[in-house]
């Protein structure tokens, strides 16, 4: 099996379980977007607790409500991962007041002390010095936020506080060593410019067919496409749809199964593989970098090494030797030395940990030039994309919507409740003539009746309302208790209208039996 099959096997042997708690490490690796979306509904409407583990943003932001982050230090945030990034930030920020004004008090009680220790007020000098000498200690050993607000018994019961005062000269040394509370882990800096301005025509295509000559048949036919400069297209679609062989197409390496590709003027490509193919398994990453720039030099490439979280002797390493995530910052490093103009990225975020994954959208979002970005990270096309082309292997065609992620989803959902309500009518006017044709001849079948368009009115009335919140789901509030209160509403209603849904078949089929 392919690692999108092997994940649904074991997900479906597991959820057949109906285990109380569910611990899920990665569990939307190697899926497609549907087995995902499913994947979504089920955990949104599963009754047990679940802990997991995931790279997937948006993923988090539709099924979780409390978020642990490990830096290594563990911290607990309320809500989905969109309500995490705005804590987190005001946490941050909190922590920076926090160590400017706590660090101001000491230097300003340092100075109390220098001024007066050989002066009139020598006790009170020396007594501060005490008390700077432990304040200092405690918190190089449970930082600034450990220390604030909490009593001395508290602080001295956890702090490794030595027997002996400092002197002047050592408090004054250690109070300008300490540095601001971070838990930010080291960061990727990635840095993508496009220094040649192409045309504003950037891919066009006639006609085009997508797939390999000798397989009788194409994966897939085009309408004819436009991306112009400064847009960016969300290529999406099923593993195997072909949407890896569809910027090879249009990056020359494949030739169209039929139909042309046009790219425009003044362009310089960069092209991110999702299987890191232009990486070379035998090269150290020194080599790698030199190969693609030869003319910096050793401690230039360390350094630039360095900006993608690769210090000391990691940069002897060889690529075979480097873990997906490792490979992906390499390919990264890589892709900028291009200076290309229009990127064509095949899963840029695959194995990449969060905090590089949301430098890397900054950077994108940032970027000036063209993206044709092919992903399953919703979060970040979403975030990006200006149009989805969505490749259908069922129609073998691909379909493009004009708008962001959201839109597209929404798009497809109305769609969707349409085509329900609709093939739900028909039934109903199929039905609408037996009814009738049979005479209400008692009180009691005309009460069924009555009750029966109730229902029906009731129905209709659930749908719409199910359809609604959904949508507000699609991109939740912040604040999480606004969040359960609109799931359990939708629980509610859902309910509501099994229910109805129940006691219309039963009245339906009486109705049917009545001569």
């Amino acid at each position: 099996l392919s690692g999108g099959q092997r994940t649904r096997a074991y997900l479906a042997r597991l959820l057949l379980s109906d285990p109380d708690l569910l611990l899920l490490d990665e569990p939307t690796n190697h899926l497609d977007i549907s087995a995902i979306e499913w994947l979504e509904s089920y955990m949104r409407e599963w009754q047990g607790a679940v802990l997991l583990i995931s790279h997937d943003r948006y993923f988090l932001d539709q099924v979780v409500d409390t978020i642990i982050e490990m830096t290594p230090a563990i911290h607990t945030y309320r809500g989905n991962y969109s309500a995490y990034l705005e804590q987190r930030q005001a946490r941050w920020e909190r922590l920076q007041q926090i160590y400017e004004a706590e660090k101001a008090r000491l230097e300003k009680d340092l100075d109390f002390v220098k001024r007066n220790i050989s002066g009139q007020n020598v006790r009170q000098a020396r007594g501060r010095l005490r008390r700077l000498s432990r304040e200092v200690e405690a918190i190089e050993s449970l930082g600034f936020e450990g220390v604030q607000g909490r009593t001395w018994a508290d602080i001295s019961g956890e702090a490794d506080i030595s027997e002996h005062y400092m002197g002047v000269e050592e408090v004054e040394r250690r109070i300008k060593a300490l540095r601001p509370p971070s838990n930010r882990p080291p960061q990727l800096r990635l840095g993508l410019k496009a220094t040649l301005r192409s045309g504003d025509l950037v891919i066009r295509t006639r006609g085009l067919q997508v797939g390999y000559a000798d397989e009788g048949r194409p994966l897939f036919t085009a309408p004819d496409l436009t991306l112009l400069r400064g847009e960016c297209a969300g290529v999406i679609g099923p593993n195997g749809a072909g949407k890896t062989t569809f910027l090879k197409t249009l990056l020359g390496q494949i030739p169209p199964y039929a139909g042309e590709v046009i790219l425009g003027a003044n362009l310089h490509l960069g092209y991110f593989a999702q299987a890191h193919e232009g990486l070379h398994e035998d090269m150290t990453l020194m080599e790698e970098i030199e190969a693609a720039a030869p003319d910096m030099l050793p401690g230039e490439i360390r350094d630039y090494l360095a900006k993608f979280i690769f210090t000391g002797d990691d940069v002897y390493k060889r690529v075979s030797m480097l873990s997906g995530g490792e490979r992906g910052r390499l390919a990264l490093a890589c892709l900028e030395l291009t200076d290309a103009n229009l990127l064509l990225l095949d899963e840029p975020t695959n194995h990449l940990d969060l905090p590089s994954q949301e430098i890397l959208q900054s950077v994108l979002a940032d970027f000036q030039g063209t993206i044709l970005l092919v992903s399953h990270d919703r979060y970040l096309i979403d975030a990006l994309a200006t149009q989805i082309w969505e490749v259908d292997p069922d129609q073998a065609a691909l379909q493009i919507f004009k708008g962001t992620y959201t839109e597209y989803k929404a798009d497809r959902e109305a769609r969707a409740e349409a085509e329900k309500i609709t093939a739900a009518q028909a039934v109903r006017e199929q039905q609408a003539p037996a009814r009738q044709a049979r005479p209400a001849n008692t009180n009691r079948e005309r009460q069924r009746r009555q009750r029966l368009v109730d229902l029906e009115n009731e129905i209709s009335n659930l749908e719409a309302s199910l359809a609604q919140i959904s949508r507000q789901l699609e991109n939740p509030p912040a604040d999480a208790g606004q969040v359960q209160k609109l799931a359990r509403e939708y629980e509610r209603l859902q309910h509501s209208l099994e229910e109805r849904m129940e006691e219309w078949a039963m009245l339906s089929d009486e109705l049917a039996e009545t001569p």
